[in-house]
């Protein structure tokens, strides 16, 4: 027996299970915390119930309550007790309610906890109804009336629901104007404005040239006045669009009694979710899906979606490939099949490891005084006069924030390209001069694409590190909210110099810079949920190129 299991102690067999179930722990631990992610953040957007009831306070006083509810947590007794509320003796528990009450503009709070115990009366009246609104956050409460212009065009007594169904059809309406304004204020004028900015860029640049003729300039004024011709037109339909906008309203009551009026330009969305059935509830959350990762945030980024952060984050990380790849490659190219083996390249080898280890604010921190501050500034001295003293590239934005994460992880895609270089057998490099290529075609034709797996490899570590990165982009670009895409149709099409937002930056302000935390919580788990989506998108696209070049080059290494 004892030698049984000295022989079986000797094969190595414990490490392997030992090993396995370490790798299988581990498994479990990053699907237990992705679900958890996912539950937290994905189940924001399921329309909950609306509750009704009545609370006793802990004076003993009552007042009515209407909202959601959101969480259910358990305290210990001697917490509630110590806060000077009353718990039955010998009751050692307390279950409290988060309660999301909305009507910031009537309480001043939109959430409220409360304990379990005093909630008395809970109903779910059909008629109860929330409102998405732009500002302000939701409303909660029972719809009165509708009015046009100010005066009443409709209206139903408390618990009733008649005029609903015209709510709906003035709420479409006033989405679809707002959609209106949006286009002409974000593109059509945005476009004017850069086209006017651009030419009093071209003036300024001429009168540095000493150019500035009356011809150059009556060129000018006849293109800005065409410019101004267009911005009066779209003004003017703008002022029209905003009095459409603002002429209907609903009146509603909330659960203290206070009567509001609201206008439906303020207003995203209206349901009624205790009417819905489960295949409205199921349409409504897909929208809302949608909505988040396809809108813009709004309300200090505690509602609305988070397209520009996932639009700046996959640029980023993409230009950042684009950058690192051929540092990367060359450095190891030259170290591998150029240098001399000797002691000055294992200390460059042993310095690339070491880069790997440095924290990367320093990198965000050289990234801003030498490409920010020394580079952007000379570009803007050179070729950018015109606009001076406001920087172009002498400010942080996308390129520099490429650039900054492309130095960061050039060390990874050094360190995979020399391995690759390195198990590519000598016979190959030898057959290919015996055939008369010389090595600069040697290396071109035969090694480079034989090593273009560990290369992607390189790539595919540098995308994982670099896009879940923070807080070097806090200091080279990345900002709190950005007012228009890097990437738009205004020439030169790719704004490299312009700031940008990223879902590592969006999950930090959101989680620990919010005026609302409880709102902002189950923003941060879906946001989180979306950048792991992302990375593994793109990790998956990377894994799909080194798989296909594998195979392809398979047969040279046999």
């Amino acid at each position: 027996m004892r030698e049984s299991f000295g022989s079986w102690t000797r094969s190595g067999a414990p490490w392997v299970w030992l090993n396995a179930g370490a790798v299988a722990i581990s498994v479990v631990m990053v699907i237990g915390l992705l679900m958890l992610i996912a539950f937290r953040g994905l189940g924001h957007f399921w329309p909950a119930s609306i509750i009704e009831a009545d609370v006793r306070s802990p004076d003993g006083s009552r007042y009515h309550m209407v909202g959601e509810k959101v969480e259910a947590i358990t305290v210990p007794a001697e917490q509630i007790r110590a806060a000077g509320i009353e718990v039955p003796a010998g009751q050692e528990t307390v279950d409290r309610y988060l309660i999301k009450i909305g009507n910031r503009d009537v309480y001043g709070a939109d959430f409220r906890w409360v304990i379990a115990d005093h909630i008395e009366g809970i109903s779910y009246p059909e008629a109860l109804m929330a409102v998405e609104r732009r500002e302000r956050g939701n409303y909660y409460g029972y719809l009165l009336a509708i009015k046009e212009n100010g005066q009443t065009v409709a209206q139903q007594g408390v618990g009733e629901n008649t005029i609903w169904p015209e709510l709906e059809q003035r709420i479409e309406r006033a989405l679809n104007i707002h959609e209106e304004i949006y286009q002409i204020e974000k593109h059509e004028i945005g476009r004017i404005n850069y086209a006017i900015e651009r030419l009093r860029l071209k003036q300024r640049s001429l009168e540095l040239k000493g150019k500035d003729t009356a011809q150059n300039l009556s060129e000018i004024d006849a293109e800005r006045a065409q410019l101004n011709a267009e911005y009066k037109a779209l003004q003017a339909k703008l002022a029209d669009l905003y009095v459409e906008s603002n002429r209907d309203s609903f009146v509603a009551q909330a659960m203290n009694g206070t009567k509001t009026e609201v206008s439906l330009s303020k207003v995203v969305r209206a349901y009624q979710p205790n009417m819905m059935s489960m295949g409205d509830k199921i349409g409504f959350y897909g929208s809302k899906l949608w909505e988040f990762m396809s809108d813009e945030p709004r309300e200090a980024n505690t509602e609305g979606g988070i397209f520009p952060a996932i639009f700046g984050t996959v640029m980023m990380v993409i230009l950042m490939s684009i950058l690192v790849t051929p540092f990367g490659v060359v450095a190891a190219v030259y170290l591998r099949e150029y240098a001399k083996q000797g002691f000055v390249t294992r200390m460059i080898r042993i310095a690339v490891n070491n880069l790997a280890g440095v924290p990367s604010i320093v990198y965000g921190v050289f990234g801003l005084g030498f490409f920010v501050y020394f580079l952007g500034g000379h570009i803007d001295d050179l070729f950018f006069p015109e606009a001076l003293p406001a920087p172009t590239f002498g400010t942080p934005g996308l390129m520099w924030a490429s650039l900054t994460l492309a130095l960061l992880t050039v060390p990874v895609v050094i360190v995979a390209t020399e391995e690759g270089l390195a198990r590519i057998p000598r016979s190959v490099r030898e057959g290919s001069l015996a055939l008369g290529a010389t090595k600069a075609e040697t290396l071109w034709r035969v090694v480079l694409p034989m090593a273009s797996p560990a290369m992607m490899t390189g790539v595919i570590l540098a995308v994982a590190r670099a896009a879940g990165e923070v807080a070097p982009l806090m200091l080279v670009g990345v900002v709190k909210l950005a007012p228009s895409l890097p990437l738009d149709g205004n020439y030169p099409f790719l704004h490299l110099d312009q700031k940008f937002m990223h879902l590592g930056f969006h999950i930090y302000d959101v989680g620990f810079q919010s005026p609302n935390v409880e709102a902002a919580r189950p923003l941060v788990y879906a946001t989180a949920l979306l950048l792991v989506v992302v990375i593994a998108l793109l990790n998956l696209s990377a894994i799909a190129i080194r798989n296909h070049l594998r195979e392809k080059y398979k047969s040279l290494e046999m």
